[in-house]
């Protein structure tokens, strides 16, 4: 990474949100201490070379993918932020590397995708979906037997399992909720300290394996890492029960959807509701389960109401502020990648260095132990910072160090950064817009 000195002297800390145009729940929150952009950018060959110059920090939707060389690219960058979860279009070692902090909103939709958990699976035992597509269709029911051959499949949900793999915050608002309808609740988490599920009174299996053999119904609610791809395959389905339903509302690359498509032909499975798929956005007419039955898509939106995407917004904004006004990473809330920042020291902030720049050789800290990799040991983090110009801004929940040089304002607060030609996106000749448009380009 270059000295950033170079770049950000005299100016305001630049903030970005690469895949997005919609900046006016950010502005309130960072507009006194920042300048924020947006790019509307697909990949990072649309974004502007000002953004990749000089951006300090970066809110990304799960549209964009930052690789390696992605993150390269970018010249002063040393915070991303994912509106949302689940963090794995980001590569977070690569960025950690960099002495890029790459932080999440883990509490952002927690009652949104549980509740669409539970829809799936209310759906599934209860087949509404199918019922009102039959109706729909001008089926007329007028006995009985004509019920039934419409409602075949419709099962009983009290005194079924519930296997849930991941039993994080999502993970424990399934159970709950599934434990009013009546499901014994089974979990499988590796990563979960023992005691956990006594305490919610959730039973606990050692092994995959095992909550897959006992589970009428699964579903997924699990980070997607290099360990799980398609943990859901042709070999560990064959371990599920006949006639069990599967529901995956995390990340669709933990499903094979060619062995999940094969299972739903032969009947090995009773049905699957996916609103998460390998590809995205979902194509029926080029997916392996086009022709798949007894199957729920929905368009991975799980996680959306208005109120969730106003606070997933709102949280991801106050993760920037506390980076700008504290200390990197040790003064953020959700950094998902400091055990794999380089064992290097941090500088003292009384140093005569830019805040952004981290200096590798002054001020090493001892090791200490840290419970994130399981009482490994790690060197203390860079605890590095910036302040906005003009009066002192107000942290959220960190005070900014004070010996921290205070920068000054020389570029407004909102900038349009064009995507020259790119139809529909924003393409002014001009980058600049009046500071006082909360919503840019809108």
């Amino acid at each position: 990474k270059p000295d950033t000195r170079s770049v950000m002297a005299g100016g305001r800390p630049l903030v970005a949100l690469l895949d997005g145009r919609d900046c006016s729940v950010e502005m309130p929150i960072l507009k006194d201490i920042a300048t924020v952009a947006f790019c509307d950018a697909q990949s990072t060959q649309e974004i502007h070379e000002k953004v990749l110059n000089e951006a300090v920090g970066a809110l990304l939707y799960n549209t964009i993918t930052l690789t390696r060389e992605d993150l390269d690219k970018f010249k002063a960058l040393k915070i991303v932020v994912r509106i949302g979860a689940g963090f794995d279009n980001v590569d977070i070692k690569a960025a950690a590397e960099m002495g890029v902090a790459v932080c999440n909103v883990p509490s952002g939709s927690v009652e949104e995708v549980a509740d669409s958990t539970l829809c799936h699976i209310l759906n599934l035992y209860r087949r509404i979906v199918w019922l009102h597509m039959a109706v729909k269709d001008g089926s007329r029911p007028q006995s009985a037997e004509n019920i039934r051959d419409l409602a075949t499949g419709a099962t009983r949900m009290r005194g079924d399992t519930l296997g849930i793999i991941g039993l994080g915050r999502i993970g424990t608002a399934v159970a709950q909720r599934a434990k009013a309808f009546g499901f014994n609740i089974l979990f499988y988490d590796p990563y979960l300290s023992d005691g956990i599920g006594k305490a919610l009174g959730f039973s606990r299996v050692a092994t995959l394996q095992d909550l897959l053999y006992q589970s009428d119904c699964v579903t997924l609610h699990c980070n997607l890492n290099e360990h799980n791809h398609h943990l859901i395959n042709d070999h560990t389905i064959k371990q599920m029960r006949q006639g069990a339903f599967l529901v995956n509302t995390a990340r669709g690359a933990l499903v094979d959807e060619q062995a999940l498509a094969t299972a739903l032909k032969e009947g090995r499975l009773r049905g699957a509701a996916l609103d998460v798929q390998n590809n995205e956005p979902f194509s029926y007419a080029s997916s392996p389960l086009r022709d798949a039955p007894n199957l729920i898509v929905t368009p991975h939106a799980a996680w959306y109401s208005e109120q969730s995407c106003t606070e997933l917004r709102e949280s991801a904004a106050a993760e920037i502020r506390r980076a700008i006004t504290g200390r990197i990473p040790d003064g953020l809330r959700n950094c998902v990648n400091k055990e794999y920042f380089p064992a290097h020291g941090v500088p003292g902030l009384a140093h005569p260095v830019h805040p952004w720049v981290v200096d590798s050789g002054i001020n090493q800290q001892p090791q200490v132990a840290s419970h994130e990799t399981n009482g490994n040991y790690r060197y203390g983090m860079p605890m590095v910072g910036i302040s906005g110009g003009g009066a002192p801004a107000p942290a959220l929940d960190v005070a900014p160090p004070e010996s921290v040089p205070s920068i000054r304002s020389s570029i407004p607060s909102t900038l349009v950064l064009p995507n020259p030609g790119i139809p529909g996106r924003a393409s002014s000749a001009s980058p600049v817009i009046n500071r006082q448009s909360p919503v840019p380009g809108i």
